[in-house]
């Protein structure tokens, strides 16, 4: 099979070699902490989120922050391997399983590699594009890759079309700053398609694709190419027009927003797992990668260049801007977007309104324990969400908030209606 080029030996290639191998040249001063992140990447299998419970995904042969695209890497190639078998055994569900699997862990293991014109990283990008074509060929459904024109150049997507429906709302999907196109949805499980909604899913200036062709993220760009999407979207006659809307998950939360703010289209949005605030909290309190990602990501050709880029990455002046309904989501201990920042966002939106905070949670909000947050929770409840603001069940002076009491009932009940996480003795 395929080997992944320069994911160990002597014949690595010299652009991906080196103890920094997968950093930027820039030197940051949040790399002086490198030597601690590597052992918490080393004992927890995370490069962020540690509050969470359990070992994270990474395998246990992952030492170093350095070692994640080589062995996440070789994780989808078995998958890959296993996928090809299947077809030839004519197990097509199977297959369509383990080439969804190979597709997502070979874009999660490009991420990490933050340099242009490396071998391994077009390697890895490629293979999952690659198998998200199997992907696509097996699906129950419908997808088409597009390619949107965005000034001077293209945002690819993934459009997944609505089965049996020849016209039907819309959403456009915003990944996270760690995601692409080629993680969500599981083919399996599409909840806009359970909601009788077509997906758009895109990999905006900074994202997957966009990052191959060097389209750099600014601090205004996505919401510009968010707009080019809109207008793809109005242009295909399966589209219902008036009913665009968006769902944006954590850092695409922020991305989300700024869209809607300036795209009055949009009929309504869901942005859960908060990055609406000051992105300090994010880039200099939170996991050192986020540092060094977003150097990568913009282009910045300094730190001091990067904080600026990342002063101008607010709502400030925006919030108050958007006119369709919003739900925003975050835990009450997410350690990059403090609650009390986030109750300032909710009071400065003049349009229909909710607010739910997770008591005692942090960034990955989930109701219940041992729940497939990828399948439910707050995919499945934003969706839901989505499809209420559709039918028009929110009117104009709607502003609910809800604080989800450990071991309470859901967004959609009684418990915790309206009270303030800011003062949870009451």
């Amino acid at each position: 099979m395929n080997r992944v080029p320069s994911l160990g030996g002597p014949q690595g290639r010299s652009d991906d070699a080196g103890p920094r191998r997968g950093v930027p040249a820039n030197r940051l001063r949040r790399d002086q902490q490198q030597w601690i992140f590597d052992w918490f990447v080393k004992e927890t299998g995370r490069v962020f989120h540690w509050e969470e419970d359990g070992r994270g995904d990474l395998p246990r042969s992952v030492k170093r922050h350095a070692m994640i695209s080589k062995h996440v890497g070789r994780q989808a190639q078995r998958l890959e391997r296993i996928a090809r078998e299947e077809m030839v055994m004519g197990h097509r569900e199977t297959a369509l399983d383990f080439y969804f699997g190979a597709a997502s862990t070979y874009a999660a293991a490009q991420h990490p590699i933050m340099r242009d014109d490396s071998a391994e990283k077009a390697y890895l990008h490629g293979r999952s594009l690659a198998c998200y074509d199997e992907v696509m060929s097996l699906a129950p459904y419908r997808i088409e890759r597009i390619e949107v024109p965005w000034e001077d150049g293209e945002i690819q997507c993934n459009l997944h079309l609505l089965p049996g429906q020849p016209t039907a709302p819309c959403a456009i999907f915003i990944p996270g700053c760690d995601m692409t196109k080629e993680m969500y949805p599981d083919p399996r499980v599409v909840h806009a398609h359970q909601r009788g909604m077509h997906l758009l899913v895109m990999d905006g200036p900074g994202q997957g694709t966009s990052n191959l062709r060097k389209i750099r993220l600014t601090a205004d760009n996505y919401e510009r190419a968010g707009r080019a999407v809109v207008d793809y979207l109005c242009s295909r006659s399966e589209i219902e027009a008036a009913n665009i809307v968006v769902y944006g998950i954590s850092f695409g939360s922020f991305w989300a927003l700024r869209l809607v703010a300036e795209d009055k289209r949009v009929r309504a949005v869901a942005a859960p797992w908060a990055s609406y605030v000051d992105k300090y909290f994010l880039l200099d309190t939170f996991s050192p990668r986020y540092k060094q990602l977003f150097v990568y990501l913009t282009g910045a050709g300094t730190e001091e260049d990067l904080d600026a880029i990342a002063a101008r990455m607010t709502m400030d002046g925006y919030a108050s801007s958007i006119q369709c309904p919003v739900l925003l989501t975050v835990g009450e201990y997410d350690a990059r977007s403090p609650v009390n920042l986030v109750y300032d966002l909710f009071d400065a939106l003049h349009s229909p309104k909710e607010l739910w905070v997770y008591e005692d949670q942090h960034h990955i909000l989930r109701l219940a324990g041992g729940f497939d947050v990828t399948r439910g929770d707050s995919y499945a409840l934003g969706f839901d969400w989505l499809r209420d603001a559709i039918d028009g069940r929110f009117p104009r002076d709607h502003a609910r908030k809800v604080y989800l009491r450990v071991g309470g009932g859901g967004p959609n009940g009684t418990d915790g209606d309206g009270r303030d996480a800011r003062r949870w003795w009451e």
